[in-house]
């Protein structure tokens, strides 16, 4: 019985592309900065302390892949650890370090061209647009229209959006355009339909996706943001591994995000959770019943969502520690024949300026009973992740990605 399971450590890049320098990205590397953080006692509070503490993800061989990707080694590692599973790095060939290509070039289709983007002007959004969205939605007005921070706006807006009742509407370097809006004053079905508006006008200017941002709270000081986020997303550009599979008999499991990102195509099942450690008990209940040929692909956002954008460097590395104190009971229920992979989308280096994504390089770590220890160095595509997958699981090949021998 074949199984396969994805991991997807969203935004933990591990080290600047050859072409990051276009990005402005050119020292990024979020996983090698935050252990050397760590290391130097920069990256203490009341969560953890010290070397950034990551047994077994060095076991399966994560520092290697880091130091192939950079040429030095992770700060604090024990270099006497022999990786246990195929290792190395990929080098994106999608002309964007956003969310969707990242994950749309994985299992097999690449972006090949940059997507829209709004500019960094106060407002940012086209006149014609905003005024065709309140026309649609009825709405009197919105707030924000610049680019920023989700919570950084949702506290300098929040008390006024309670009050006006008009929506808070914002972007960042990504191909995106955000709504954010109190679920009790102004409502959750109320904000998916105005996205769903918002959707519709973005097309037209090669807008990747709309993202409804529900907060709770009364005040500036505990405002925060809900589980209860949606992603409309274009649909991707191609057949992916996951139609493929789906077409061919095989099953897949939506852990996250990953059905907003893929606009639902392909998706057996979809699972949601609140947090990193939920989303991990539900990846865990899943494979516990998953059927031969199943794909179980699970997006692990606070990463990215909670430290990278945020610039928390303890938050991240606390995140990565408690996300590999859980991996032995991955391991512990994986049967003989299913193989994992651990990877990342992009890089969100939360020492850099600003709180954009980084263009990086992403760890390629694939382990299980029938998987070597070796050494795979650079790929150049993220497909050949999708592609090694889709020849395990012996369905019709992707266009894209070079199949990696695992045994």
């Amino acid at each position: 019985m074949k199984r396969a399971i994805i991991l997807v450590m969203d935004s933990l890049g591990i080290g600047a592309s050859a072409d990051a320098h276009l990005y402005g990205d050119e020292k990024a590397n979020t996983l090698g900065h935050i252990a050397q953080a760590c290391l130097a006692g920069l990256a203490d509070n009341e969560l953890r302390s010290g070397a950034l503490h990551i047994p077994n993800l060095t076991r399966l061989g994560l520092a290697h892949a880091l130091q192939g990707s950079c040429g030095q080694a992770m700060a604090g590692v024990d270099e006497s650890i022999v990786p246990q599973g195929t290792y190395g790095y990929a080098v994106e060939q999608s002309k964007d370090k956003d969310t969707p290509s990242g994950h749309w070039e994985m299992p097999g289709v690449p972006v090949p061209f940059a997507w829209g983007t709004f500019p960094k002007t106060e407002p940012c959004f086209p006149k014609p647009m905003i005024n065709d969205f309140l026309r649609l939605t009825g709405l009197k007005g919105i707030l924000g229209n610049c680019h920023a921070s989700g919570t950084e706006i949702i506290k300098r807006l929040g008390a006024e959006h309670i009050k006006t009742g008009l929506p808070i509407c914002y972007t960042s370097a990504d191909s995106v355009f955000q709504i954010a809006v109190h679920e009790k004053y102004f409502g959750l079905d109320e904000l998916y339909r105005i996205c769903k508006i918002a959707k519709g006008l973005t097309e037209e200017l090669n807008i990747t996706r709309v993202i409804a941002r529900p907060f709770v709270g009364e005040t500036a000081d505990d405002f925060i943001r809900t589980a209860n986020r949606k992603d409309l997303t274009t649909p991707p550009i191609a057949a992916t591994l996951l139609d493929k599979l789906s077409a061919q008999g095989g099953k897949v499991i939506s852990i996250g995000k990953i059905a907003d990102i893929f606009s639902n195509r392909g998706i057996s099942q979809c699972i949601k959770g609140k947090n990193n450690m939920e989303l991990f008990d539900a990846m865990l209940a899943a494979l516990k019943t998953a059927k031969h040929k199943t794909l179980v692909f699970a997006n692990f956002v606070d990463f990215d969502s909670h430290f990278g954008h945020r610039r928390d460097v303890a938050g991240y590395a606390n995140a990565i520690e408690e996300f590999d104190k859980r991996l032995p009971e991955l391991e512990a229920l994986m049967q003989d024949d299913d193989i994992a992979l651990i990877t990342a989308d992009h890089g969100c280096d939360p020492t850099f300026a600003g709180s954009d994504h980084t263009r990086e390089h992403v760890p390629v770590v694939f382990f299980g009973a029938q998987v070597k220890s070796q050494d795979i160095g650079q790929r150049d595509s993220f497909a050949d992740m999708g592609q090694t997958i889709a020849d395990y699981l012996q369905i019709q090949a992707l266009k894209h990605g070079q199949k990696i021998l695992l045994n």
